[in-house]
């Protein structure tokens, strides 16, 4: 349940019920909002004058619920906003992995170039095995904060777990919650104490409720700058690296408030398909698209198979701006 308490309830007495119903508690735009779970049906009688509005839910999807917030929430992506009745599709484009500096500054003056505004790279990368690159860490968090000053260009670029959150929020514009760590409270928790945009991947074998609740582990702790990332559910299928879940999108551009992003390039892990698949998630109307580019992706030292070379992007974005043109959105 989401409880909205009147203006006259002190920031005292609101931490006090907070407290005694063993509730999330923060304040928007003035209003204290608390949050219980799910099992809690009703608002106690010793607490019905001092809440103003109340919402009931069946399970633990409340904050991002389109029950209680009707209209999908605006999220800012550096100067760009998605969301609300914007009708724009932000492309993210960028390689896999930061590698060096003049291969992230060319992937820089791509997006640039072609009027984009958002540069995605890795620096900490999630790896199945020990013995592939690992990322710069550090370095290649500064090489992106390098190119976001030269170009003007937003960063987005992911956590692999808890014990760099603090940089990765430091150092982008938008912390990717991958899908391997979608599950890592403690980049959950730290991400819900900034105002830091949080950009939460699904995890290869999570279903919509769980990806929803790992939204509201964020939402919870008062950050509404959250946006969801469909990338490809692991199935039977083996002749692509996962399966596109377009249905899930559908559904939560029904019942959920949040911005959604989509990734194809890891949903097909095969670069030739990524352009249909990107035209295909733009005819939906979404509100971004994720697209790994690589300047030269027969030498990337990740997910080389996956990306596009920067011929290819720009071939892509040709043909998937029509598509969003022909649904009312526009491609930034």
């Amino acid at each position: 349940m989401i409880l909205h308490l009147k203006d006259n309830v002190s920031d005292q007495r609101a931490g006090e019920i907070a407290s005694e119903l063993g509730a999330f508690s923060f304040k928007k735009e003035g209003t204290h909002v608390l949050i219980t779970g799910a099992s809690m049906k009703e608002v106690p009688a010793q607490y019905e004058n001092e809440v103003s509005d109340n919402w009931v839910f069946d399970n633990d999807i409340q904050l991002a619920s389109r029950k209680y917030q009707k209209e999908t929430r605006e999220v800012k992506i550096g100067d760009v906003t998605i969301g609300g009745n914007t009708k724009q599709t932000i492309l993210i484009g960028g390689p896999c992995s930061v590698e060096s500096e003049e291969q992230i500054r060319q992937s820089a003056e791509l997006i640039k170039g072609l009027g984009l505004t958002s540069l995605r790279g890795g620096c900490y990368k999630p790896r199945t095995s020990p013995y592939s690159f690992q990322g710069l860490g550090l370095e290649g968090l500064k090489l992106l904060a390098k190119m976001r000053e030269e170009y003007g260009l937003s960063v987005v670029t992911e956590a692999r777990d808890a014990t760099h959150i603090d940089k990765i929020i430091e150092y982008s514009d938008v912390v990717q919650v991958g899908a391997k760590a979608m599950y890592d409270q403690g980049i959950l928790r730290a991400c819900a104490k900034s105002n830091k945009t949080v950009l939460i991947k699904r995890g290869f074998g999570t279903t919509l409720k769980e990806f929803v609740q790992a939204a509201e582990f964020v939402l919870s702790g008062g950050n509404d700058q959250v946006i969801l990332c469909e990338r490809g559910l692991r199935t039977f299928e083996t002749n692509t690296r996962f399966t596109l879940d377009l249905c899930g999108v559908a559904w939560l551009q029904e019942h959920v408030n949040l911005p959604i992003v989509l990734d194809p390039s890891h949903a097909m892990g095969l670069a030739y398909g990524v352009t249909p698949l990107a035209k295909a998630c733009t005819a939906m109307g979404i509100d971004g698209l994720l697209i790994e580019a690589h300047p030269n992706p027969k030498v990337a030292k990740s997910d080389a198979a996956q990306q596009l070379d920067h011929g290819q992007f720009k071939e892509m974005l040709k043909e998937i701006n029509p598509v969003a043109a022909a649904v009312g959105y526009k491609i930034v």
